[in-house]
């Protein structure tokens, strides 16, 4: 039975309040439990949507976090579709669009991230996208498929995760892709020139073409349709759909309106939480995209926008919200997939931040693992088409302890025997 006299609110209806919602009826939480989603679709997980249902490999059932039915066998109460347009923190209550107000004695806030939009001419145009949700995803599947039968042409702007990994699903339909990037190789601002050119390798095996250090600066159409996209340096590239792949800002309106702290723009924005992922008001959390957390091993102010940190973040969040000691010490995780290459990044070494990266592997067969150190001191760890050494990469990063470069490099030697 419900206990009517506590009731917990989460905004967000993505992976991380999904989570927290499943963890407060585990840890034993019998008030009510509403979760309030702006999209229709029940809580979904983000990367199949730009790797195994965009590609059509998976189907679209499987992008789910519980199936629909679970939720009112776990007592959740679902608001799906809604949108909340003010928190009031001294009547502690939600209002929602339609004008309901909801009470909350603790208060998740789990809004995510939105993607950032081209500020150019022809973004208007009906073959511009972005793929951040569910219905994005739907769209830009069929689009792909079409392209790939009538050997269209797809322009995406930006060599990121995002770009490259819809790149590779375009390929596998057959469309002509382009990718537009400012820097000198795709992920250069998280891999660096190195291991970014790696990347540039397996695309253009694969078909993709590059046009580095550039930005798209119009979408020319005509009839509401995508012709070409044209870039600062006077290029102009065929194109039938365009993607804008250029990062994502976290959802901060509805807390800033509130009066919570912010992070600043330095740390990634987002709402500033505590190791306990609690804000400045005692009474409201935030976990997931949106949260800038103080990290207990990383000894910074991180906001994370990868799966993982949604998976464990919503968790941490809703343990702590019932009034249990909660130190959120992730590493950051991320996966990706491209072709036949598959990764796995633990850690957080952002441009600057280290002296130094090992490679320990066969680069030009595709099967290494790459450190980014410190000091000697391990701050990331890439395994490409390495399996099973998650654990002690991230163990590595937790210890601190300064390792020798050259053992790092060495495959005979073992990782857990590195960790001091």
């Amino acid at each position: 039975m419900v206990d009517a006299h506590r009731t917990f609110v989460i905004v967000g209806g993505g992976l991380a309040g999904a989570k927290a919602a499943e963890t407060l009826r585990a840890e034993g939480f019998t008030g009510r439990v509403i979760l309030i989603g702006d999209e229709r679709d029940h809580p979904y997980e983000r990367p199949p949507l730009s790797k195994g249902y965009l590609s059509g490999k998976e189907e679209r059932d499987s992008v789910f976090v519980h199936e629909p039915g679970w939720y009112a066998q776990a007592d959740i109460e679902l608001h799906l579709g809604q949108t909340v347009v003010a928190v009031d923190r001294e009547a502690k209550s939600v209002r929602l669009g339609d004008g309901t107000v909801l009470h909350y004695d603790k208060l998740l806030l789990a809004t995510g991230a939105e993607p950032r939009r081209l500020d150019i001419p022809g973004t208007e145009l009906a073959g511009v996208h972005h793929l951040r949700r569910l219905a994005h995803a739907d769209r830009l599947r069929n689009v792909l498929a079409a392209l790939g039968r009538d050997n269209g042409q797809l322009v995406i702007a930006g060599g990121g995760w995002i770009g490259l990994e819809v790149a590779s699903a375009a390929r596998g339909y057959g469309a002509e892709v382009t990718v537009v990037e400012p820097a000198g190789t795709p992920l250069h601002h998280v891999l660096g020139p190195e291991l970014g050119q790696m990347f540039t390798e397996l695309h253009r095996e694969h078909g993709v073409r590059f046009h580095f250090g550039a930005r798209l600066t119009e979408i020319t159409g005509q009839d509401g349709m995508v012709l070409a996209a044209r870039t600062d340096d006077g290029d102009e590239h065929p194109a039938h759909a365009v993607l804008a792949a250029i990062g994502a800002a976290p959802r901060t309106a509805l807390a800033e309106a509130a009066g919570l702290d912010m992070a600043d723009r330095a740390h990634g924005g987002g709402i500033a939480v505590d190791a306990s992922l609690r804000t400045s008001d005692a009474d409201i959390y935030a976990a997931g995209d949106v949260a800038a957390a103080d990290h207990p091993v990383l000894e910074s102010r991180l906001r994370v926008e990868h799966w993982a940190n949604a998976l464990n973040g919503g968790p941490a969040a809703a343990r702590a919200m019932l009034g249990q000691e909660v130190s959120y010490d992730r590493i950051p995780y991320f996966f990706s997939d491209q072709y036949d290459l598959g990764l796995e990044y633990s850690g957080w070494a952002p441009p600057g931040s280290y002296d130094q990266v090992v490679l320990r592997g066969d680069v030009g067969k595709r099967q290494f693992i790459a450190f980014w150190l410190k000091d000697r001191r391990v701050l990331a760890g890439m395994n490409v088409n390495v399996w099973d050494v998650t654990d002690p990469i991230q163990q590595l990063i937790r210890s601190g302890t300064p390792v020798d470069p050259e053992a790092l490099s060495d495959p005979s030697a073992a990782l857990t025997s590195l960790n001091g």
